[in-house]
């Protein structure tokens, strides 16, 4: 079967690689010639709003996704009247503008930090008489990494960060001092069936996400999956869906969510029974869903800016680097490192987990591991 892709980075990517062995192949609808897909499918370089293009992407193919949510919802609504595109546009109408979405949250009666939406210094100002600070400030939409957002904690912050937004709409939501950041990845098929992974544990470094840790017993599991599973329920959903959530407590907060694959779910590649990128493309072509269980610890670390000279040979027996043949440029994404410690003690797993923070220049997050942290 034929699968196109909105986008042609690294998820996509990872989507061909996980579709290769299913004998599947894959055409990428991306603006950028060095898109980093293409070694894996065909490439058609244009922009996501050219309609010949998303013409013949419709054509060739049996059922179209996307790897991010900043494409235009108008070209997922054209592609969808000539071809099945999973998630919907509906879905990603939700997901790519965080005001519908913590609406929508509310709605299904999924809490969140207290929010409201801001179109002009005027309403800023209001917005934080209102919810008091620190509080942070977020466009609306294409924010991602950090991008897009800005922390404000005293009133001589909110005429510069309004600036530094561009003036666009946004949304001021209550600064949440939250324990830990966690995010549950599910799919759900057109039947309604649904499979939940474990939940990942995030640290993040100037917006970028740096590690996510496989959490293998939670208390928090059944709670975050009474709350996405709403969520995939009320959009009709098909596909691989992320929401992450800031935990307080026996208390969860939902952040946003991710119409899509996700980075902290990239632990799943050699953690899990079925990885998240099979079984978003299990879900799109009506297969049935592959085991989601875990029987070991598992991490993720992201290589973030460059590429370690002589990496690929240092990372110990229990990882497996993923590099995603992207030019090198701060705060780029252009790797990660997944580890998998099967026969690990507790002590072993944090030793090379710390070991790969190391390698990928975490030297902050590795101490970290190695003096404070309890795996399991």
């Amino acid at each position: 079967m034929n699968v196109g892709v909105l986008g042609g980075g690294q998820l996509a990517r990872m989507l061909a690689q996980a579709g290769r062995p299913l004998g599947l192949k894959f055409m990428f609808l991306s603006p950028d010639p060095q898109a980093c897909a293409t070694p894996f499918g065909e490439h058609l370089c244009a922009g996501f709003d050219d309609e010949a293009s998303l013409t013949r992407l419709a054509q060739w193919a049996d059922v179209v996704t996307y790897e991010f949510e900043n494409v235009p919802v108008r070209s997922v609504e054209f592609l969808e009247r000539h071809v099945t595109v999973h998630p919907s546009s509906t879905a990603l109408a939700v997901a790519g503008d965080r005001l519908i979405e913590k609406r929508r949250f509310r709605t299904l009666d999924i809490p969140t930090a207290e929010f409201l939406e801001v179109n002009s210094l005027q309403d800023l100002e209001a917005a934080v008489d209102a919810i008091g600070l620190p509080a942070i400030l977020k466009t609306r939409t294409q924010g991602y990494d950090g991008k897009g957002q800005g922390v404000l904690r005293a009133r001589r912050d909110l005429a510069p960060t309004w600036t530094a937004l561009g003036g666009v709409p946004c949304i001021l939501e209550a600064l949440v001092p939250f324990e830990r950041e966690v995010s549950i990845i599910a799919a759900r098929s057109a039947s309604g069936a649904k499979v939940f992974y474990p939940l990942s544990e995030n640290h993040h470094r100037d917006g970028i996400l740096r590690l996510s840790l496989s959490c293998v017993e939670s208390g928090a599991q059944a709670r975050a999956e009474a709350l996405i599973g709403r969520l995939l329920n009320d959009l009709d959903y098909v596909g691989v869906l992320t929401l992450e959530l800031f935990q307080r407590g026996d208390t969860l907060l939902a952040n946003e969510i991710a119409p899509r694959v996700h980075n902290s779910g990239h632990w799943t590649i050699e953690g899990a029974r079925t990885s998240q990128f099979e079984n978003h493309l299990r879900a799109i072509l009506g297969h049935s869903l592959g085991e989601t269980t875990i029987t070991h610890p598992s991490a993720m670390v992201n290589v973030v800016g460059t590429l370690p000279s002589g990496l690929e040979k240092a990372v110990p027996p229990c990882s497996t680097l993923h590099a995603y043949g992207k030019a090198e440029r701060p705060g780029r994404k252009i790797g990660h490192l997944t580890l998998l410690c099967a026969n690990c003690e507790d002590t072993a797993f944090r030793e090379c987990l710390a070991h790969c923070l190391t390698l990928a220049q975490e030297t902050e997050l590795a101490e970290r591991v190695r003096n404070e942290w309890t795996v399991s």
